[in-house]
């Protein structure tokens, strides 16, 4: 064997054992923690408006004492609606923080993100998921479910004191005249926040929207710039802002949703069957009419209260059944019942559509008040 490779063997071998004889230092040992014991100052909450920048609600939990710089400890707070197991959480991150606090604004808004309603107790369920800084050791606290109501804010877009909403321009069938034809261009009430209706629209054109209908310009519901791309099918509206909203590019019918609450507003081509009819009439055997066709008028005859509602005051008879026409004496259109057996749909009303079911009458009979609404289509009955 060559001696320059005998010699570069034996030094290895050497170089070997002086490692071996080295001591290894032992590798550091994180531990792996505690599960956080989740606490909170308050099992139930139901802040005022007024209350919206105080602090309704602090969480505290218990160091989960891993072997390093508590500092550096990663804390995920989760919040969920309850009995969902957080599947939909809104999660907050805090590093080396073991508390968190909500002011009333922040956690309304919170719930309302959730779909919750105004004025109303929800369940919430919160816990806290802890880990070292790079996510390793996990550890989940145990869940606190706490009851909370919402509260109303105020609508972002101040209401029209009038109660009542009209539209006006050349996208409009009565043009820029104003006073303006109603009812087919006076919008309905929809809850205390959201205005609606349905319009032929004229395409290419604009319109406002104003609170009064008596020849006054001013006061108006406008657009801060009708230039935003996309803007025809809604946005952002406001109390005297400088511009028309901009119609839609084809001539239809479109219907028309404002949310003062939220400032916004939409539209959408309104393509049901049969359209929006501009007269109501009601035949059956539960009407004094019969099935003859054409209804007897007036008595027979709705009265148009806005450019989606219906109203109508009759004797029905019980036992019997009925249907809406939007034209008198023609059977080739007709509005329904969805489903005519429903819970209710007899004494109460319910969802209508075209060429539907026929309705059935009230269990007593005598006089009622019907109102049509083609903007939710549905139909109610109260008795008079």
């Amino acid at each position: 064997m060559n001696i320059r490779r005998i010699q570069a063997m034996l030094a290895a071998i050497l170089l070997f054992g002086f490692i071996a004889c080295e001591k290894i230092e032992r590798l550091p040992f994180y531990a792996e923690g505690f599960n956080p014991e989740l606490t909170a100052s308050v099992t139930s909450l139901a802040p005022a408006p007024a209350d919206s920048n105080k602090t309704v609600l602090t969480l505290v939990w218990a160091n989960p004492e891993y072997a390093s710089d508590s500092n550096s400890f990663k804390y995920i707070v989760q919040i969920d609606s309850a009995g969902r197991n957080f599947s939909k959480a809104v999660s907050f991150q805090l590093i080396g923080k073991r508390t968190m606090s909500f002011i009333a604004k922040d956690l309304n808004n919170l719930m309302l993100s959730f779909g919750f309603q105004y004025n109303r107790a929800y369940d919430l369920d919160f816990r806290v998921i802890s880990s070292y800084g790079n996510n390793n050791e996990r550890r989940t606290s145990n869940t606190l479910r706490i009851r909370a109501t919402t509260y109303k804010i105020p609508p972002r877009v101040t209401l029209p004191s009038s109660g009542r909403l009209y539209i006006v321009g050349d996208a409009t069938q009565g043009g820029w005249n104003n006073p303006m034809p109603v009812p087919s261009q006076e919008l309905s009430r929809l809850d205390e926040t959201t205005f609606g209706g349905i319009f032929q629209l004229n395409g290419g054109k604009q319109y406002l929207v104003l609170p009064l209908n008596n020849g006054d310009w001013s006061n108006k519901y406008s657009v801060a710039s009708n230039a935003l791309p996309g803007l025809a099918a809604g946005g952002n509206f406001g109390y005297n802002l400088p511009d028309n909203f901009p119609g839609p590019a084809s001539n239809g019918l479109y219907k028309l949703l404002m949310d003062f609450q939220e400032g916004k507003f939409t539209v959408t081509p309104f393509t049901q069957q049969h359209g929006l009819p501009t007269e109501l009439f009601i035949v059956g055997d539960a009407t004094p009419g019969g099935w003859n066709n054409p209804v007897p008028v007036p008595a027979q005859r709705f009265t148009r209260i806005n450019s989606t509602k219906f109203e109508l005051t009759i004797n029905l008879t019980a036992g019997k059944n009925y249907l809406f026409l939007p034209e008198n004496g023609n059977w080739g259109k007709k509005y329904g019942a969805v489903d005519s057996q429903a819970p209710g749909i007899k004494n109460n009303g319910g969802p209508m559509k075209p060429e539907g079911q026929d309705m059935p009458s009230p269990d007593a009979s005598g006089n009622y008040k019907i109102t049509v609404d083609f903007m939710s289509n549905t139909y109610t009955l109260v008795k008079l």
